[in-house]
């Protein structure tokens, strides 16, 4: 239980490396007793480094955000992928960026009896489903990306004050077995 996290972490990083150094050529020269193949090994990884700081770099740069944006533009207009595109769009904007959705963090009484479940209110205001005084809520599973959505009374909704978002995100997913750190406490 303790070591599966770090070797799963490292053997898919491993995958990945090698999966990268695989595409790469082996480099051969000729020296005085013939030819001498040299390996690649860690070659990737130099890669995948270079990629994400270039990455980083060149998102910062206005003409890039004009290209993504155009590139959005023409994913949107495109039958059938459209949909596939908005949607995974969307549930990555809810955890980063400027548009995160998942800041409300909640205990939901989904229920109506005295059972909890900790979520994040995606939606204040349902009148548009005809529903005065109900909000969605988002219930993530634990150890999973998948959730559900749940529109419920506003009154059987609480309001969790004493952790932030992320801690609470991190708790529901990891089944509530992960602990609150005391210095993300006092971030609050």
């Amino acid at each position: 239980m303790i070591i599966a996290p770090i070797v799963i972490t490292f053997y898919a990083l491993f995958l990945i490396v090698s999966s990268i150094d695989g595409l790469i050529p082996i480099f051969t020269f000729k020296d005085d007793q013939g030819l001498v193949h040299v390996r690649n090994y860690g070659l990737g990884f130099i890669i995948i480094i270079l990629f994400l700081v270039m990455l980083g770099y060149f998102s910062s740069f206005f003409i890039t955000s004009r290209i993504v944006s155009f590139l959005d533009k023409v994913m949107q207009k495109m039958p059938g992928i459209k949909h596939v595109y908005s949607t995974t769009r969307d549930f990555f904007e809810a955890f980063t960026g400027d548009k995160k959705k998942f800041t409300h963090n909640v205990l939901a009484n989904v229920d109506d009896n005295d059972v909890w479940r900790v979520g994040f209110i995606t939606r204040d205001d349902m009148v548009e489903f005809g529903m005065k005084d109900y909000v969605a809520v988002y219930i993530p599973m634990a150890y999973s990306v998948a959730g559900n959505v749940y529109i419920i009374p506003r009154s059987r909704v609480k309001e969790i004050t004493n952790i932030n978002s992320a801690q609470t995100m991190k708790f529901a997913v990891s089944g509530g077995v992960t602990q609150i750190d005391e210095e993300d406490k006092e971030k609050l």
